[in-house]
């Protein structure tokens, strides 16, 4: 393969972002909801971690129906976060610990209650051309325009009594789509970013991006739930040029959500000739442990599953000149050290939740870590439906009892097991009642096990994974063979095993990562020295230890 623009590579890949999901993050004023003077209260705490970049989940006005997904004005803050005056702050304080913020930018659709959709309730034409409606059929007024699903269950389509129009909603029924072939709302979106990079944004993460171009012709899907027609649409690359020279964000630390998408497409949108987005986070490892494509479904990873994927993206983003984001988790996902790894014992919870990130972080691409992963936060072992409050995990507790036949524990259990909020629960920060995170009742319950496993606790051990975590960084600031080297993967010695090289200017990389709690065969090299390792003593080399994930560089 051939490496192209190594300045870029070195650039990009001395980095690592940090995601905070505001609402669990740290609350300052005891209202039981994270807000942006938590975040202030807790930059010390990142800055010794030794990140680059915080992405922000969004904290502009919104309803709070999809966690703030559901923007109903995107240049105000929403009160229960704070106030612009303590955005300024934040931004000031991050900028003096060299840490850059990134903002989560909801343009594939607005909350019902936004201006612009109220206007187009209202019967103004230029709001209502802002959004995808359908005029109902003659033949069948009453049946919706296509038969798409909503990605938060049921049809893609909501009546609008109001307008006399379906509109389109590809989320939830409160989140209507945005029509991008309108180049006044493209404008106007623009407009928001630049917005918030004159109040000192340093990049920005856009959510589903690549589902903002929709098809001028609404037909049914006979194949599928409809994504096929509108998922890397058309018109997404040139959206996104325009989006990124109007909004003046070109060369900034950006990122792109794509659903459903595929390498090649992702090779454009983070191309930088394409002048589009920095990097692309892509989701195709999240399906290792579906059933049968399902994602609300329960089984083991497929270890082989994930090196093939994780080998695609890996190999051909970088042969094409793409970027990668490398990350293992998000406020959309369960806990990784629950899912990917082993938390039934202490000693193999450790050992799973510091061989993930040996996996990738080491991988080229920009590492993401997602809030108290640096601690091994794991699932909380929620025991009712009634802790969750995710809109998308109750409706699908309902729907695989309902339309798939699952009794009401077997349909708990996946929930418990696949839940966006097991991703969402407050950060363990010590072992004070709340975990530190909140002095009132926070918004969702905190996970049992926080008198042991906290960021008080764990900063004061060289042993902890946080301590790990830390190693990991400061490496990939160190090594430009983990910043800019070529990356190919290896023949696995066994199925739970996973091993690439790393190679720049003469120097080699091995890293080996076992994914299982048993002993499995080593690809055995001579010479070379241990980067890092998962565990402190050495061991045999013809075998990697359970959970054992080890980095040998060749100088």
């Amino acid at each position: 393969m051939t490496i192209k623009d190594n300045s870029r590579a070195v650039e990009l890949g001395s980095k690592v972002a940090y995601e905070i999901y505001i609402r669990s993050f740290n609350d300052s004023n005891g209202d039981g909801v994270g807000d942006l003077r938590g975040i202030i209260e807790r930059l010390d705490y990142l800055a010794d971690l030794g990140v680059d970049y915080l992405w922000i989940t969004p904290f502009f006005v919104s309803p709070l129906k999809d966690g703030g997904y559901d923007v109903a004005d995107y240049r105000n803050i929403d009160p229960v976060f704070g106030t612009m005056d303590d955005f300024d702050e934040l931004v000031r304080e991050a900028d003096a610990r060299g840490i850059g913020l990134m903002l989560d930018m909801v343009f594939n659709h607005t909350s019902d209650q936004h201006e612009w959709f109220q206007k187009a309730l209202a019967g103004d034409p230029k709001y209502q051309a802002y959004y995808l409606l359908q005029d109902p059929k003659p033949s069948a007024p009453d049946e919706p325009p296509t038969n798409w699903d909503s990605k938060f269950g049921g049809n893609a389509w909501a009546w609008s009594p109001e307008m006399g129009k379906w509109y389109l909603h590809l989320y939830d029924v409160s989140q209507p789509d945005t029509n991008w072939r309108n180049p006044e709302l493209r404008a106007e979106l623009a407009d928001v970013l630049k917005f918030w990079k004159d109040r000192g944004v340093k990049g920005f993460r856009f959510d589903v991006i690549n589902n903002i171009s929709k098809p001028a012709v609404f037909e049914d899907d006979h194949e599928g739930d409809g994504r096929r027609f509108y998922t890397d649409g058309e018109h997404v690359d040139e959206y996104l040029r325009e989006l990124v020279h109007d909004g003046g964000i070109d060369g900034m630390m950006t990122v792109g959500e794509m659903s459903s998408t595929t390498i090649e497409h992702c090779i454009e949108y983070s191309k930088p000739e394409n002048h589009e987005l920095a990097m692309a986070f892509s989701f195709h490892h999240f399906r290792v442990d579906n059933v049968n494509g399902n994602r609300w479904s329960k089984a083991k990873p497929n270890i082989p599953m994930l090196r093939d994927t994780f080998a695609g993206w890996q190999e051909r983003m970088t042969e094409a000149g793409g970027w990668n984001a490398v990350f293992w988790t998000c406020h959309d996902q369960p806990r990784p050290a629950t899912r990917f790894g082993d938390d039934t014992t202490p000693e193999s919870w450790q050992r799973s939740a510091k061989l993930l990130p040996t996996c990738t972080f080491l991988l080229r691409g920009t590492p993401y870590i997602y809030q108290g992963e640096e601690l091994g936060m794991v699932n909380p072992g929620f025991t009712s439906i009634d802790q969750y409050r995710d809109v998308e995990s109750i409706n699908y507790y309902h729907i695989m009892q309902d339309v798939e036949g699952k009794s009401e524990q077997e349909a708990f259990d996946i929930i418990a097991y696949k839940s966006r909020d097991n991703g969402r629960t407050p950060v363990q920060w010590d072992d004070s009642p709340n975990a530190g995170f909140t002095t009132g009742t926070p918004w969702i319950d905190v996970a049992a096990n926080y008198t042991r496993l906290n960021a008080k606790a764990e900063m004061g051990d060289p042993d902890s994974i946080y301590a790990y975590f830390k190693k990991l960084i400061a490496l990939r600031k160190a090594e430009a063979i983990i910043q800019a080297g070529d990356v190919r993967f290896l023949d696995s010695p066994a199925d739970k095993v996973i091993a690439y090289e790393r190679t720049l200017d003469g120097e080699r990389l091995l890293v080996q990562c076992n994914f299982s709690g048993e002993e499995q065969p080593s690809i055995v090299c001579e010479g070379g020295e241990v980067l890092v390792s998962t565990y402190d003593e050495p061991g045999d080399a013809a075998v990697l230890r359970p959970w054992e994930g080890t980095a040998r560089i060749w100088r």
